[in-house]
This record gives structure tokens, C-alpha cells and sequence, in this order.
């Protein structure tokens, strides 16, 4: 008779398994909860202090840590001697392990959890089970996951046991399953005494989607999330109508995202190719649309609209008349859903805005043979903590424009120029390998919609004065940028010349 070693925390469709392992032969060991809910449906058990020949001690923190059971579980069948050992013991060896881990995810997921609570709820037994069933795969069938159940059943009725790939593979899964356990609880401890550059970086993401292609279709792409998502963010949105979403999408709406949720006010951010071609603000979200699109008629054709309020009807209604890819808001109305799921391609996506200030996860990026990981560019920062430089000071009102120009330039790549009003943004420049052309492109953009009230933000310092003498002579009245070159009075000195008021703010927000 096989033996099979069942002890689970997620006892979700168990009862049926474990009685189809029983209906072929296998003795069933079980411990504590698992057993209780086994033996309640039927299913005859042994208990796990009857094959360790010791009780559960320590309030169960051990009960299968025991040669009885990694014995039976690392013995080499095909080796004599482990056989042997094994008889000179009375150790039966085990060939099948069901065990998934002590809730621990769950566990550190509630708010306010206790450090003592998420100690007690790290499993040392369920791995250890595991490492050793799946190690020594050629001969023991190792189980974590109820989506295999069916699998595993199905191979056992027909052969009698499960295929050598079969275990190959769930052995495979099984040390993903303890290594993504393991990381959760190092990051976990680590947060916990406050260490910020560990020796080893163990992160744990969780497979979402196999998409259709990546950013070209010659490139496979996969989909991962954080093992603990946030509520702010496209992985976690509802889909209400549309296509999928491809890779392209994701980038797209991510960063529509980190814009959108900079603002307070009603406003609408229009995002094309990660960089925003207009943003808007109003009294409502109506108004907001339409300075967000009269900032750039051209660039939002095809663009990722993120809006920071609940989707009316007049919205929609303006919003149908152009081709989008993707509407994100915290809600639809019913008229305006309906108005904008009459085409059928359009992605539109719920996303909680309440959870938009929550505190952000550090941030990966790829490189050749590695990665960097920094922290959000979520810096919160106060207009009047700026020091202007200038002879000519700004006003209260300017000062406000310039904080939504600053807002708006931190979300495009740098080099990065935003022309601004009170209402919208006029011009936006960026990505390019010098600062005065991002600046040219920007004016050009905003045409003649630059007067008395337009100002400038630069994510980065003016490295000359050519950017600040351009933009006098195309009417800029204040500037803000961060200041901080070597040649920062060629700047101010150049700002006084035309008048302009210029603040600095000691901080950069580069983007690349």
C-alpha cells in the first residue's frame, strides 16, 4: 500500500482528493485541522504521532520534523542501502505529500498584524515536508497547489501512479512555492528592523497573465504582480469593457496613474507613449476634458485617459467622439458606461482612488545582468518652501500654476519641459539629449496659447541661459526648476533681463 501525507492550511476541494487517493490504494497520514476535516468526511486516517512514534509538542511548532517522516521521504528507492535502512528502522516510506504552508500571506496582509502573530504563522514543518518530497522527485509525487489535484488523480487512476515528468515538474513548482514563502517572510523581517540595502534581494511576484506579445510582437511577455498587490494600480483594476490589455496598455496605464493621482482637483491626464500630452483641471470633470484635450488636439489620438473623478455623461459623451485606447476613473456613470462601450475595442477600467496616496512599493527596473530598485518619486512638496532667485517676484496665483506645471513635468521623460496655465498644460517637451530643444518643442506645442499667465517648469536645472532667454522671448512671465549648476547665475541673471520671476526648488524630477 502507498502512503500519502496530507497536512494543508487552504482545505479547499481536499476532501474529494485525498478520497480519490484513498480509492486507489493510498494510506492517508494526516495531522491536526487536516485530519479533523478528513476524518469528519469519511476519509480513515492515521495520525501523524502514530508514524513519528512522538506527540506534537510545543503547541505544534514540531510534529513532523522527525526522521519517521523525512526518512520515509528522502529514502532513494532504487538504492539498496537507503531500502534497507529504512527495514532496519520500520520506517515506511511515503510517496505522495499534500501540503500547502501556514497562512502567513494572509497573516501580514491584515492591518495593524502583530509581529508575534506573523512569527507564528511562519511554517517550519509544511516546508521542510516539501523540500524533502520534491528532492527526491524521482520517487516522491509532491503537491502544493489544488489546481494539480486533478492532474495527480487522473494519472494515478490510469497508471497507478504519477508520470516522472509529472513529478518533475510539481517539484519544480514546489520549490518555487517555498522560495516565494521564504521571500515573503525575509522581506517582511527585513521592513521590520528597518534595513534598506540588504546583502541579498528576495522578491516574489505571482503570474497574472501570459500576454499576446510584448512591446513589439516579436517579444514574448509575461505579466507578474507583487505576491502583495496595491489597490492603486492597473494590475488591480476591473476591466468593464474592451480588449485585453497588452503590454504596451500596462505601461501606459501605469503611468497615467502616477500622474493622475498628483492631483486634488478635478482633472483629466492624457497619456501617449509614457509621456503626458495634456493635462487638465477644472471646476468638473467635464471642464477638465476639455483643457486636457484642447492641450494637444493631435497627440491624444490613440492616448490612455486616467480622470480622478466618477465618468458623467457630457465626459463620455466628448470623450466617444475621438479614438482612445484605455478610460481609467474610479467609476462610470450608467448613461456614460453605455455611451462609451458602443465601441467595442475600448478598454475601460475602474481603479480605487481612495487607496491612491497608500504607501508605494520601491520600484524595479531591468538592466543587462541585474536590476536597480529606488524608491517612488512620490515626494510631497509645499510652493512656499521655494526660494525665488529673481528680481521680480512671483505672484500667489503664479506660484499655484507653477505647482501644477511642477506636478505635470515630474511624469515626462527627461529631459523634460511643461508650458502651463491655470487651467492646462500648453506645451510639453521631452526625451531629448538636450534641454533647449525639449523647450523648442514645447513652445511649439503651445503656440499662441502662451500669454501673461503662462509659466515654466524644468524637471532638471538650466545647464545655460539659453532655455530662459527662449522662453522670454516667447512670453513665459515665471519659471520653476530646481536649480543647483554651476552656472545658475547665467540663468537668474537672464530671467531678470526679461523680467520673468524664477523659483527654484532644490529637488530634480528626472524620469528616464
Amino acid at each position: 500500500m502507498k502512503r500519502a501525507l496530507v497536512s494543508v492550511s487552504d482545505k479547499t476541494n481536499l476532501v474529494p482528493f485525498v478520497k480519490g487517493l484513498e480509492d486507489n490504494g493510498y494510506e492517508i497520514v494526516s495531522t491536526g485541522g487536516t485530519k479533523k476535516v478528513l476524518d469528519e468526511a469519511g476519509v480513515k486516517t492515521t495520525s501523524i504521532e502514530d508514524v513519528t512514534h512522538f506527540p506534537e509538542i510545543l503547541d505544534g511548532r514540531v510534529k513532523t520534523l522527525n526522521p519517521y517522516v523525512h526518512g520515509g521521504l528522502l529514502a532513494r528507492r532504487e538504492l539498496p542501502e537507503h531500502m534497507a535502512t529504512l527495514k532496519k528502522l520500520n520506517i515506511t516510506p511515503i510517496d505522495l505529500v499534500c501540503v500547502n504552508l501556514y497562512p502567513f500571506k494572509q497573516t501580514i496582509e491584515q492591518k495593524d498584524v502583530k509581529l508575534a502573530d506573523a512569527i507564528e504563522n511562519i511554517d517550519i514543518g509544511g516546508p521542510s515536508m516539501v523540500r524533502s518530497a520534491a528532492k527526491n522527485y524521482r520517487d516522491v509525487t509532491i503537491v502544493v497547489d489544488k489546481n494539480d489535484y486533478d492532474q495527480v488523480l487522473k494519472e494515478i487512476k490510469e497508471n497507478g501512479d504519477t508520470t516522472l515528468a509529472t513529478r518533475a515538474k510539481l517539484a519544480a513548482k514546489a520549490f518555487r512555492h517555498t522560495a516565494s514563502y521564504d521571500a515573503l517572510i525575509s522581506q517582511y523581517l527585513t521592513k521590520k528592523n528597518g534595513l534598506e540595502d540588504p546583502e541579498k534581494l528576495t522578491l516574489t511576484w505571482d503570474l497574472k497573465e501570459t500576454m499576446r506579445y510584448g512591446e513589439n510582437s516579436h517579444q514574448q511577455a509575461w505579466l507578474y504582480e507583487d505576491a502583495l498587490p496595491k489597490s492603486y494600480s492597473v494590475l488591480e483594476a476591473k476591466q468593464l469593457h474592451g480588449k485585453k490589455l497588452s503590454y504596451n496598455n500596462i505601461k501606459d496605464a501605469d503611468e497615467a496613474l502616477r500622474c493622475i493621482r498628483e492631483f486634488d482637483e478635478p482633472a483629466v491626464v492624457a497619456m501617449k507613449h509614457m509621456n503626458p500630452c495634456g493635462i487638465g483641471r477644472g471646476d468638473d470633470l467635464e471642464q477638465a476634458w476639455d483643457r486636457a484635450y484642447e492641450a494637444d488636439t493631435v497627440s491624444i489620438f490613440g492616448g490612455v485617459i486616467a480622470l480622478n473623478r466618477k465618468v458623467d455623461l457630457a465626459t463620455a459623451e466628448k470623450m466617444h467622439k475621438i479614438f482612445l485606447e484605455i478610460v481609467i476613473a474610479p467609476g462610470f456613470d450608467d448613461d456614460a458606461y453605455e455611451v462609451l462601450a458602443k465601441k467595442k475595442n475600448i478598454r475601460l477600467l475602474t481603479v480605487d482612488f481612495s487607496k491612491k496616496d497608500e504607501q508605494p512599493r520601491h520600484e524595479v527596473v531591468s538592466v543587462m545582468g541585474g536590476l536597480l530598485m529606488q524608491e517612488q518619486d512620490v515626494l510631497a512638496e509645499d510652493y512656499h518652501d521655494w526660494k525665488c532667485v529673481t528680481e521680480t517676484k512671483p505672484t500667489e496665483e503664479q506660484l499655484k500654476t507653477l505647482m501644477f506645471a511642477w506636478k505635470a513635468v515630474k511624469h515626462a521623460k527627461s529631459n523634460a519641459i511643461v508650458m502651463a496655465n491655470d487651467e492646462r498644460t500648453l506645451g510639453v517637451g521631452e526625451g531629448q539629449p538636450n534641454r533647449i530643444d525639449s523647450l523648442k518643442i514645447a513652445v511649439k506645442h503651445a503656440g499662441d496659447a502662451i500669454d501673461d499667465r503662462a509659466v515654466m517648469a524644468s524637471d532638471a536645472f538650466f545647464p545655460f541661459g539659453d532655455c530662459v532667454e527662449y522662453a522670454g522671448k516667447h512670453g513665459i512671465k515665471a519659471v520653476v526648476q530646481p536649480g543647483g549648476s554651476i552656472r545658475d547665475q547665467e540663468s537668474i541673471e537672464m530671467a531678470n533681463k526679461y523680467g520673468i520671476a524664477m523659483v527654484t526648488t532644490g529637488v530634480r524630477h528626472f524620469r528616464h
